[in-house]
């Protein structure tokens, strides 16, 4: 396996995602209510029972940077340790029943990281009225499948999984 490094890796991340976001918003997105619309602007990121994403390491350093050059880093950092606080997030045990609202989500501005950051699912999600009209459950698995690629490319380990909060900690 070739190595990269990490530098290359968030290029590639990014494009990665690009890619992603345009297909989603092709192919998936006009059948969903916008975002621009919502009476409830945000709800979906803060929803404390709904809001489960997991993050590798690469797409933390990816949102770390951009947390790195905002002016309210050190509010954004004290949230994301409040959020792992609040709903005891951890690095280990079964992360996948946890879940937390987006220490990322700021309202009045929407989501910080949306341009240069944003995780795989939250790029998926948007407010569907039909199940049929959902982007499928294949596309963002692969999606997620060649993140895995780059990570281990690049540290040489099979990625980790981690919630949000605990891996951008972690960054």
């Amino acid at each position: 396996m070739r190595i990269l490094s990490e530098t290359i890796a968030l290029e590639k991340l990014h494009d990665l995602k690009s890619d992603f976001a345009t297909r989603i918003r092709s192919d998936y997105e006009h059948r969903a209510k916008s975002c621009a619309a919502c009476e409830t602007p945000g709800a979906c990121c803060l929803d404390a029972h709904f809001v489960n994403v997991h993050i590798t390491k690469l797409e933390a350093k990816a949102i770390r940077s951009v947390v790195d050059e905002l002016p309210n880093r050190g509010q954004i950092d004290a949230r994301i340790e409040e959020t792992i606080s609040k709903y005891d997030l951890a690095g280990a045990g079964d992360t996948f029943s946890k879940t937390y609202a987006c220490p990322l989500f700021d309202k009045g501005i929407g989501c910080l990281v949306h341009e240069r950051g944003k995780p795989l699912p939250c790029i998926a999600h948007a407010c569907y009225e039909n199940k049929e009209d959902l982007p499928p459950d294949a596309l963002l698995a692969q999606a997620e499948e060649r993140v895995d690629e780059l990570n281990e490319t690049v540290y040489r380990k099979p990625a980790r999984w981690l919630p949000l909060p605990i891996a951008i900690r972690n960054s």
